[in-house]
């Protein structure tokens, strides 16, 4: 779909066809629903393995916008790597000279940890980060054992919007 409005010439006769083209299907597109993708789901030094667990991501792009959602459960035979996590965005980051935030919310047992998402320019993965552990305000990166061990039935739930490099 293309979002640059189309030039008219003068004396040109308008179609039904060019304005669905130019009216109908753009708004279409707007109002659509969310497209599903898997986000892979990586660690610095080894990556986890989802086992029997889930791992979903939808996302919705209007022009160079997109909003993304990204939703882990553990299950009982994941295994968790080590070193930083990151999560794959359905589409590379803009070079726009800034970095995005999103929202990441850790589930564990009965305790919610609320963090960020960050997206680095031009960056195809993006990175949770939390408060590094329950007596600490500052965030650190995700990763197993911070903020706090993994184990199943955890979920990471993950949302954000930002500019994509086209």
């Amino acid at each position: 779909m293309s979002f640059a409005p189309r030039t008219w010439n003068a004396g040109e006769t308008v179609t039904d066809t060019m304005l669905n083209e130019e009216i109908r299907d753009q708004f279409n597109e707007i109002f659509a629903a969310w497209t599903s993708y898997t986000p892979t789901w990586t660690a610095a030094t080894t990556n986890p393995s989802l086992g029997n667990g889930t791992l979903i991501g939808r996302y919705l792009k209007v022009g160079r916008t997109c909003t993304a959602h990204i939703n882990l459960v553990t299950g009982s035979t994941t295994t968790y790597g080590s070193g930083n996590y990151a999560w794959a965005l359905p589409f590379t980051s803009a070079n726009a000279g800034c970095t995005y935030i999103g929202h990441a919310h850790l589930l564990s047992g009965s305790t919610r940890w609320m963090g960020q998402f960050v997206i680095s320019p031009n960056s195809t993965t993006a990175s949770p980060f939390f408060p590094a552990n329950s007596t600490t305000t500052t965030a650190a990166f995700m990763q197993q054992g911070a903020p706090v061990t993994l184990a199943s039935g955890h979920q990471v739930r993950i949302t954000v919007q930002y500019e994509t490099a086209s």
